[in-house]
């Protein structure tokens, strides 16, 4: 009688889990920098009445401490039925960081008018003109950007602890806890597996640290 043949790692659920949450991360980055850079380009290049009183609101959403809306922020989405699901970890990249649009916006100064004005005289309008001239041209910012995001997502622990109750929807930062235990801790896996989760974060910035560097440098003032 044959046996039916093992599943190759690819098929198997624990794959498949592993690439949703891949997905999250990717989703969370896309969705940081394309709303971010929207609404910085409206604060640095759109002229509208009381847009540096608004400018200044969402600044000061920074003194704002994370854990003051944590309660309330856990009861919404408790009641949208989210619990246990990745949208908590994902929706709150589409509502914009203040600290992001603060740095684009400083960025996007930094860029003449003049482009934008020869951009409307030839007939596009704002949504082309951020597409095909300001994110271009804010590249280094935007790059900052996602190595920022990409980097709180995939650190992020008590996110995924607060929200996820199912094991197979844990992240890896939560994976790195079940090392540690009341009597004994697994000192050789956590540290390997500290390695291995490291690693993405040090690659990219490695790859893109001029650009890193660039953005931060400019969009803060500084030169280096």
């Amino acid at each position: 009688m044959r046996t039916a043949a093992a599943p190759k790692f690819y098929e198997t659920k624990k794959f498949k889990d592993k690439v949703k949450q891949a997905i999250v991360f990717i989703v969370v980055l896309a969705g940081s920098v394309i709303v971010n850079s929207l609404v910085a380009y409206a604060f640095a290049k759109i002229r509208f009445k009381g847009r540096n009183t608004l400018f200044i609101v969402v600044l000061s959403t920074m003194l704002i401490p994370g854990f003051v809306t944590l309660v309330p922020q856990y009861i919404l989405f408790s009641k949208l039925g989210w619990v246990n699901t990745y949208l908590p970890l994902i929706v709150p990249a589409f509502l914009g960081s203040a600290f992001f649009i603060f740095l684009l916006r400083q960025f996007m100064m930094t860029i003449p008018n003049e482009l934008i004005e020869a951009a409307v005289l030839d007939g596009a309008n704002h949504i082309q003109i951020w597409w095909h001239i300001m994110l271009p041209l804010t590249k280094p910012a935007l790059i900052t950007v996602a190595i920022f995001s990409f980097n709180g997502a995939w650190n992020d622990l008590l996110g995924p602890l607060l929200y996820l109750n199912d094991e197979s929807l844990y992240t890896l930062q939560i994976g790195l806890q079940t090392f540690k235990g009341t009597v004994q801790t697994q000192w050789h896996y956590l540290m390997a597996m500290s390695v291995m989760v490291l690693l993405p974060v040090v690659l990219l910035f490695f790859f893109f640290q001029k650009h890193f560097i660039e953005g931060s440098n400019i969009a803060t003032g500084t030169k280096g």
